[in-house]
């Protein structure tokens, strides 16, 4: 059964043909201004809300709900109608509202120190259970307005190149948010970043790094191999010829593994070369990957490195990391140490 957000406006149109015609206006503005679901759309007769409602079940259900940082950081993990999990987390900051969405099941992707990488693949997620995660979302941020949607959740977006667009476009044109405030995240599927430069939208690419020598970076990431930084330089050059958009490095930094001297001067000659902004993230634990994360020193040593040799550089705000919500931990695990919230309406 489809999602209701799979479902263009000429669909809609078809589906309540008989209906006199600014009802469809009404159940588009409930489901892409409001972010309700179809049986709350109050605008409209309570007999179409269910009929509505019977066509279009929920394709997400929350199976856990945990808070940290003083309920700032929220994650849930969601069940999909054929049992699959994933999870979403929301985060609310003093200047923006971001939702962090999962784009597949599982990862194939087999980075070595990522909690989801470590579990496998199960699917794609389809379209509309994408912007369900996001809508969700919207409705627990209320009266705050969600601002920012990041595609750093479960799984490699630009392996589900056409979903992860499609969601792109429709938050886009639907529900008003600039692209510039969309953020897709990529361990370096370098023919996809170039095909996504190609579409004129200004979105914010963030590549996930590690390492910046070949060998290193075949072990943390396996993709490297049929990717290796050479072509990964060529397809960043050509997004930012392309778009004119800068982009940014994602480097969890890892003791003794890349946190090294030669960890800063390779990271700063190959970001140098793209202009790019380099995000620092004290690697988070993950129980099949036992080493352990920088120290705080080394973590500032390393960026004051990367600035001396003209590296714009900053070290991300670890959000979540005790309900394991953040990066690198989302692997659709419900903890027995997590203490589950009931969720309240969203």
């Amino acid at each position: 059964m489809s999602s209701a957000y799979d479902v263009s406006k000429e669909e809609l149109a078809s589906l309540l043909q008989g209906e006199p015609r600014y009802r469809v206006d009404q159940v588009w503005h409930g489901l892409w201004v409001e972010a309700q679901r179809v049986g709350e759309i109050t605008t409209i007769p309570k007999a179409l809300r269910a009929r509505l409602a019977e066509i279009f079940p929920p394709s997400i259900e929350v199976a856990n709900d945990v808070q940290s940082d003083l309920g700032a950081t929220r994650k849930w993990v969601f069940r999909l109608n054929d049992g699959a999990t994933i999870e979403t987390v929301l985060m609310n900051y003093e200047d923006r509202v971001t939702v962090c969405v999962s784009s597949q099941a599982g990862c194939a992707m087999g980075c070595t120190f990522c909690a989801t990488g470590q579990a496998g693949f199960t699917r794609h997620l389809t379209s509309g259970e994408v912007l369900e995660q996001v809508m969700f979302a919207a409705r627990a941020a209320a009266p705050r307005r969600l601002s920012n949607v990041v595609f750093m959740g479960m799984g490699e977006p630009l392996a589900n190149y056409l979903v992860t667009m499609n969601v792109v476009r429709a938050l886009h044109e639907y529900r008003g948010l600039s692209a510039r405030h969309l953020t897709v995240s990529t361990v370096g599927v370098a023919p996809a970043i170039e095909k996504m430069a190609k579409t004129g939208l200004p979105l914010t690419l963030a590549v996930s790094l590690h390492s910046a020598n070949n060998k290193d970076r075949d072990e943390l990431i396996p993709l490297n191999r049929r990717y290796p930084l050479e072509r990964l330089h060529e397809a960043c050059q050509f997004w930012m010829d392309t778009t004119g958009r800068r982009l940014s490095f994602e480097w969890a930094l890892i003791d003794g593994v890349n946190d090294r001297d030669q960890d800063i001067d390779e990271l700063a000659t190959y970001a140098r070369s793209l202009r790019a902004h380099v995000n620092l993230i004290p690697l988070n634990p993950t129980p099949g990957y036992l080493v352990r994360g920088s120290s705080g020193q080394r973590v500032h040593d390393f960026r004051e490195g990367l600035i001396e040799l003209g590296v714009n550089a900053t070290v991300r705000n670890t959000r979540g990391r005790s309900i394991d919500a953040a990066c690198g931990q989302l692997a659709a695990v419900t903890n027995a140490r997590h203490k589950s919230i009931p969720v309240r309406s969203a």
